[in-house]
This record gives structure tokens, sequence and C-alpha cells, in this order.
């Protein structure tokens, strides 16, 4: 299973506005975890099962709670017991698709 989540501290402490220093807070909790993530720009993913990823984020929600007063917790999961590989198998399934239209093409253009 998969869970995409970004956690935002409602102020921050920088007078730039940046909250990265919460962000990092939470990403240390992740990494901890042992679970397999991929952080991005936006947001962070994790795999495994349900109990054992709720707890990586209701962990890290408290590490930034403990840095704000209020905190902004946006979640999105892929729920499909028995799957496993799938933070990085969704990807490489999505790139052969693409990578076999691109010489189909190029096999129409050639001919």
């Amino acid at each position: 299973m998969l869970f995409a989540f970004s956690i935002a501290p409602a102020t921050a402490p920088d007078p730039d506005g940046s909250m990265s220093a919460a962000v990092a807070e939470a990403i240390r909790v992740v990494r901890a975890s042992g679970l397999p993530h991929e952080t991005t720009s936006m947001f962070t993913t994790i795999e495994g099962e349900w109990d054992e990823a709720m707890a990586v984020i209701k962990a890290a929600t408290d590490a930034v709670l403990a840095v704000s007063p209020r905190v902004s917790l946006v979640l999105k999961a892929d729920l499909r017991p028995g799957h496993t590989g799938e933070l990085t198998g969704k990807v490489e399934r999505v790139d052969a698709r693409l990578e076999s239209s691109a010489q189909g093409s190029a096999r129409d253009t050639d001919g």
C-alpha cells in the first residue's frame, strides 16, 4: 500500500516563510521508520501495511506539531493489499508503456 502525504506547519518561524526545518523533522521520522519511501518537493510517499504506515504518518505529524501549534496534513492512499514494490513498480510500468509507444511510433515513421 502506498501513502502519499504532506505535513506542513501553519506558522513558520523563519522570516522568509520557509517550512524546511519543520518538514525536516517529519522526514527524519519517515527515514528512521525503515519503510520504503520517496520525498519530492510536495509530498512524501511511503510503502507499507496500513497500521505501520499510519503509525509513521502520525509520528511525523507529531514531530511537526512539536514545533508548530497548528499543522496541516494532506493524505492520499493507494490501498492494494498483497502488492509490494509499488513505490517504483507503478512508475516502471508507465515508463515501459511510454517506451513501447515511442518505439511503435518510430517504426511507423521508418517504414
